[in-house]
C-alpha cells in the first residue's frame, strides 16, 4: 500500500510520501515514491504515485523518455501544471492498457493513481491529483488545501482540522508529517523511509528535501509529542453530563 500528501499552501508546497511496496506478506520492500524531474529552470514538477508498481515504474519512463526526445508534448514544453496533468493522465491509460495486454489475466488490476504538484513559470503552485482512469484530474482548493492518494483514511482527521490556506508551511509540514506516521501506526503495508519535500513558492528550488527512516530522532519525538499532547487534549475534556443518561429501550 501507499500513502502520499501533498498540501497547497499561500507560502508553497509540502510533498510527503512513504517507500514500502507490498505484494503479499512474503513481498514487502521499499521503494521511493516522491519523483523530481529535471527541467527547464523556470519549471519545477514533482510527482508522487500510488498504485502498480509496474504501471507507475513505466509511466516514469514515459515521461522522462518523452522529455529527453524533446517529444510534441513533454515536461519541458507544456504551459501549465494543468496541461501537465492531461498530459500524464494520457500516458498513465496508455501503460495500464498495455498491462492489462501482456497479462492476460482478468484478476491483474494495474491501475495506478498519481499526485502532479510544483510551478510552471508566472503561475502560481499548484498540485492535481491524477485519477487511474486519467481522463480527469482535481486540484485543492481554499476548503481543502491538500490532496492524498492511497492509503488515506487515517491520516485525514488532522489534515481537515488543522490545515488551512494561511497555515505557516513549517507549520504545515509538521502536520504532514504526523498525518504519515498516524498512518505508518495504524497500517502495517505503509512505511518508513518518510520522504518529505518543502517546496516554497517562486523559489525554484528542491532544496528542501528530508528523508526519515524508522528509527529518525525527530521522527520518534514527533510521535512521542504528539501522542503525549493528545492523551492531555482527552483528559481536558469535558466531562459528560449525568443529566442526560437514562436507561436503554430494550426492544428486542
Amino acid at each position: 500500500m501507499t500513502y502520499c500528501i501533498a498540501a497547497s499552501i499561500n507560502e508553497g508546497l509540502i510533498l510527503v510520501s512513504d517507500s514500502r511496496t507490498n505484494a503479499g506478506i512474503d513481498h514487502v520492500s521499499t521503494h521511493g515514491k516522491m519523483h523530481a524531474f529535471d527541467t527547464l529552470s523556470d519549471r519545477k514538477i514533482i510527482l508522487l504515485c500510488a498504485g502498480n508498481l509496474a504501471t507507475t515504474q513505466a509511466v516514469l519512463e514515459q515521461l522522462h523518455r518523452d522529455k529527453i526526445k524533446n517529444a510534441k508534448i513533454n515536461l519541458n514544453n507544456v504551459e501549465s501544471l494543468f496541461e501537465a496533468a492531461e498530459y500524464l493522465g494520457h500516458v498513465s491509460v496508455e501503460k495500464q492498457k498495455q498491462h492489462v495486454s501482456s497479462a492476460g489475466q482478468s484478476a491483474f488490476n494495474p491501475s495506478a493513481s498519481f499526485i502532479l504538484a510544483g510551478q510552471i513559470g508566472t503561475d502560481p503552485h499548484s498540485a492535481y491529483m491524477v485519477y487511474a482512469e486519467g481522463n480527469n484530474s482535481i486540484t485543492s482548493s481554499a476548503n481543502t488545501p491538500f490532496l492524498q492518494i492511497g492509503e488515506s483514511k487515517y491520516g485525514k482527521p488532522i489534515l481537515d482540522r488543522f490545515l488551512k490556506l494561511d497555515t505557516s508551511i513549517d507549520e504545515a509540514a509538521r502536520c504532514c508529517l504526523v498525518s504519515m506516521d498516524s498512518t505508518i501506526r495504524s497500517n502495517a503495508s505503509v512505511g518508513a523511509p518518510v520522504e518529505m519535500l518543502i517546496y516554497r513558492k517562486n523559489s525554484f528550488s528542491l532544496g528542501e528535501y528530508y528523508c526519515f527512516d524508522d528509527d529518525d530522532d525527530y521522527m520518534l519525538r514527533l510521535r512521542r509529542s504528539w501522542e503525549t499532547k493528545l492523551r492531555e487534549a482527552i483528559a481536558a475534556l469535558p466531562t459528560l453530563d449525568k443529566r442526560s443518561v437514562r436507561p436503554m429501550r430494550v426492544d428486542l
